[in-house]
């Protein structure tokens, strides 16, 4: 491990050229990215060998932290891999999440999100890698878990919940008080990383009769590119920062493609989610761009892609966040991402 680069209080530059990367190749990238943004501000960096190699920023300062949305998933995730290899609280990502955060259960009519949306029997059920994976269906009528991938805030919330209640840090009658799940990230990812992160609790515009204390309260991260980019290169580093292994490798392998539920039950064209992030491993994602590659993904354009076979890493926060012509979300920018790796040589 010790060939292996990681930043200490910085990144460290180094030219494109001399990473690999056409600077030309990169430019024509730059270019096609100023244009798709328009008059927006945005910020891009790009990792290789562990050293920056790109640090695009438009209309905003360095420092200044976003909410990364729902690219916080796959650091639940992280941290779920890492409790359950500890295996004191949560021994198996199958337990059922009843045993830890039996209230996820106490959502009767008309005190879910909306119509027709609270606990049904079946949700008793519902295990920790089927929230992480979104296929459990929680408070979704006639979706059994493990059987229907639904992407939705609500059982990451429960997820969330069960893990920080397991170790004495959420209670339902104060989540606002409650140490709550940044506490767990901060013991477990960020000290580790030595990234600046801050926290927030955010919650839907719902109706009074809501029970948000129990599905609400989503744990929002907020980070500067730099500090994104540094949880990036763990990840490609299999889980490991310098001499520490972070998150378990085989954890965080599997974590990056499709869950074995995804495949079996559900259609070809939604085989690229895993445990919190969206793979490629099936080409569904981006079908030109690698198998190996995959992202953590956020409403309004967050975005920490990783391509492992060729040592790179591409955060954008914020950066365009679009839909294609076909209505589905075009995750990361595509047509950006195909023109950075073929730029490299």
């Amino acid at each position: 491990m010790s060939s292996i680069v990681y930043p200490k209080d910085a990144w460290q530059p180094l030219e494109a050229s001399d990473a690999g990367i056409d600077p030309e190749g990169l430019a024509v990238a730059r270019r096609w990215y100023d244009d798709a943004m328009g008059d927006k501000p945005y910020r891009v960096v790009m990792i290789r060998g562990g050293h920056m190699v790109a640090e695009w920023n438009r209309g905003i300062d360095r420092e200044t932290r976003f909410g990364i949305a729902s690219a916080a998933k796959s650091v639940y995730s992280n941290v779920l891999g890492i409790l359950v290899d500890e295996g004191d609280v949560i021994p198996s990502a199958d337990c059922e999440v009843f045993d830890y955060y039996p209230e996820f259960m106490d959502v009767p009519d008309g005190t879910g999100p909306k119509e027709n949306r609270y606990a049904f029997p079946k949700d008793r059920a519902i295990t920790f890698r089927q929230l992480i994976s979104n296929t459990s269906g929680y408070m979704k009528p006639g979706e059994e878990p493990g059987t229907v991938f639904n992407y939705q805030t609500y059982g990451m919330n429960v997820l969330t919940h069960a893990m920080a209640k397991a170790h004495g840090m959420y209670d339902i009658a104060d989540p606002e008080g409650s140490p709550g799940f940044k506490e767990l990230i901060e013991q477990k990812i960020a000290h580790w990383l030595g990234v600046d992160w801050t926290y927030s609790l955010r919650n839907f515009d719902l109706h009074a009769e809501a029970r948000l204390p129990i599905y609400g309260y989503y744990c929002s991260i907020e980070t500067n590119a730099h500090d994104f980019a540094r949880l990036g290169w763990m990840w490609r580093q299999g889980g490991r920062w310098g001499d520490v292994q972070v998150v378990p490798e085989a954890w965080l392998a599997e974590s990056t493609r499709t869950n074995p539920d995804i495949l079996a039950h559900c259609p070809e064209s939604e085989w690229c989610y895993g445990y919190g992030f969206w793979s490629n491993d099936h080409g569904v994602l981006w079908p030109d761009l690698p198998r190996d590659a995959y992202s953590a993904c956020g409403t309004g354009g967050h975005f920490c892609s990783v391509f492992p076979s060729q040592d790179l890493v591409i955060v954008q926060n914020p950066g365009r966040y679009a839909r294609m012509a076909n209505g589905e979300n075009d995750r990361a920018s595509r047509s950006f991402l195909e023109l950075v790796l073929n730029a490299i040589r």
